[in-house]
C-alpha cells in the first residue's frame, strides 16, 4: 500500500463482524485459564498480554501501524515523547557508556542528555549537525554505544544530514537513533537513508489536536547487533531478569531491540501510553497525510511573508528558497518539511515576547504541531535551563520565535502576525 493508504489502512485489519474502529482495551490486566500459560508469557516463550504496564493490544495495533509507516519491522507506544527518547538510547547504554548527539535538538532531549541521563553514569558528546565528517569521527570513544539526532531540529529547523550521520555511526559499529516529530514520515523516512531507530513525540503531528500525550520507537531491524556482542551485550547475552533469555536469539534482528525495550524498561519505569490516547493517536494517523500537506502550505506561504518584513531579522525554513538547508531539505524533505517556521523579532527578546503578546489568532503555548496554530518563545521556554553558549550551540537565539503554523487559513495567520506588529 502507498503511505497515505497506509495512514487509514494499516496496523489494523477487522475481520468478519469485528470493530471497524481499533477497540479500547481499557483493561490493566488479562485472564488465562492456568498459571502455566501466564508463566509462558512472563518467560517470554508466547504471546499474549498479562498487565498493560509493559503491552495492551490497543497500544500495539497503533504501534503495528507506525512501523508500517516508517518502514520499520517493530514499534513500542510510549507515554510521552521524552520517554521514547529516553527509552530509545537507555535500551543500548548504561553507567559507563557513551553517545554522541546532535547539539541542535530539543531543549528537553537536551536536558535530559546533558543533566539526567549524566546523572546516570552515560557521557554526552554533542556535535554541530553541520560539522564535518572528521569532525563527527572525533566525537567517538571506545565506549560509544549510539549517534543521536532530528531529522527537523526543535526550535531551530536546522536539517540533519542523515546519510553522513549514520554512515560514521555505522563505521563505528554503533546504531544511528533519529527523532522524525517534525518531518512524520509522510516527509522523511529516515530508514531509507541508513538510520537504526526511528522516535516520535506522537503528541504533536501524529496526533494532530493537541489531545493526548504520547511516543513512540521504532526499530528498522537493519542493525547487526550480533556483530558487536560486547558492546551490546544487553541484546547479545543473556539476560538474567528473564531467565537467560538472548534477545537476538530469541526474536531475531527484526525484534530484539523492541522486545527488550518492552520486557525491560517497560517492566520497570512503567511509561506506557494510556490506550484511550492510543485510540486518539490512531484517529489522528487517519487524516496525518492530509493535514501534514496543508500545515507545510501554510508554513511556506508564513514563511515567504516574514522573509522581507522590516520588524524581522531572520526567518528560517527548510522549504524556503534561500534558507540554508534548503538544498539539503530537497534531498531529505523533498515533499515539504513541517509546520514550523522560526524567525527573529527585530529588538530582541523583548521585542519577539512583545510581539506575540498581541496574537490574536496564534496562541502561546509550550505545544507545537497541531491543527491549532501556536508560537513560543523558546529561549523563555522549552529552553530556558540552557546557558547563553549551549542556546547558541542549539541554534536558538534570544529573539527567536518558533511559529507552528496550523490548519486555518494563511490569508487569515499572515493579517494576524501583521497586526500584531502594528
Amino acid at each position: 500500500m502507498k503511505i497515505n493508504t497506509k495512514c487509514v489502512q494499516g496496523g489494523y485489519t477487522p475481520k468478519n463482524g469485528e470493530p471497524r474502529q481499533i477497540p479500547i482495551v481499557q483493561s490493566t490486566t488479562f485472564k488465562y485459564a492456568s498459571s502455566a500459560d501466564m508463566g509462558k508469557l512472563f518467560d517470554l516463550e508466547a504471546d499474549g498480554y498479562f498487565y498493560s504496564r509493559l503491552q495492551n493490544p490497543t497500544n500495539d495495533l497503533v504501534a503495528k501501524k507506525i512501523a508500517e509507516l516508517e518502514g520499520g519491522t517493530a514499534a513500542m507506544l510510549t507515554s510521552s515523547g521524552q520517554a521514547a527518547t529516553f527509552y530509545s538510547v537507555f535500551n543500548i547504554a548504561s553507567c559507563g557508556d557513551h553517545v554522541v548527539s546532535s547539539s541542535s535538538i530539543y531543549g528537553g532531549s537536551y536536558n535530559l542528555f546533558a543533566v539526567t541521563m549524566r546523572r546516570m553514569g552515560i557521557a554526552f558528546t554533542f556535535v554541530s549537525p553541520d560539522c564535518t565528517e572528521e569532525e563527527l569521527h572525533a566525537a567517538f570513544r571506545p565506549n560509544t554505544k549510539a549517534v543521536f539526532g532530528e531529522t527537523i531540529a526543535n526550535p531551530a529547523l536546522t536539517v540533519l544530514d542523515i546519510e553522513k550521520f549514520a554512515r560514521v555511526a555505522h563505521a563505528h559499529g554503533v546504531p544511528l537513533i533519529v527523532d522524525n516529530t517534525f518531518a512524520t514520515p509522510i516527509n522523511c523516512r529516515p530508514f531509507e537513508w541508513g538510520a537504526d531507530i526511528v522516535t516520535h513525540s506522537t503528541t504533536k503531528y501524529m496526533e494532530g489536536h493537541g489531545a493526548a500525550l504520547g511516543g513512540c520507537i521504532v526499530d528498522s531491524g537493519k542493525f547487526d547487533w550480533t556483530k558487536y556482542p560486547d558492546k551490546f551485550p544487553g541484546l547479545c547475552k543473556p539476560d538474567d531478569s528473564y531467565h537467560g533469555v538472548t534477545y537476538t536469539e530469541r526474536f531475531g534482528l527484526s525484534g530484539a531491540y523492541i522486545n527488550k525495550a518492552t520486557a525491560q524498561l517497560m517492566r520497570d519505569f512503567g511509561s506506557v501510553q494510556a490506550p484511550q490516547n492510543a485510540f486518539y493517536l490512531n484517529l489522528g494517523l487517519e487524516s496525518l497525510h492530509v493535514r501534514v500537506k496543508r500545515h507545510c502550505e501554510n508554513a511556506l506561504a508564513v514563511a515567504r511573508y516574514l522573509k522581507n518584513h522590516p520588524y524581522v531579522s531572520w526567518v528560517q525554513y527548510p522549504g524556503l528558497e534561500g534558507d540554508k538547508y534548503y538544498e539539503r531539505a530537497q534531498k531529505y524533505l523533498p515533499d515539504g518539511s513541517c509546520g514550523v517556521v522560526s524567525f527573529g523579532v527585530k529588538g530582541g527578546r523583548a521585542a519577539a515576547e512583545a510581539f506575540m503578546g498581541k496574537l490574536r489568532v496564534a496562541a502561546i503555548e509550550t505545544h507545537v504541531a497541531d491543527a491549532h496554530t501556536c508560537c513560543l518563545h523558546p529561549a523563555s521556554a522549552t529552553h530556558r535551563q540552557m546557558t547563553d553558549a549551549e542556546l547558541a550551540a542549539a541554534g536558538v537565539s534570544p529573539d527567536l520565535v518558533r511559529y507552528s503554523c496550523g490548519l486555518e487559513d494563511a490569508a487569515d495567520l499572515i493579517a494576524d502576525i501583521e497586526q500584531a506588529f502594528g
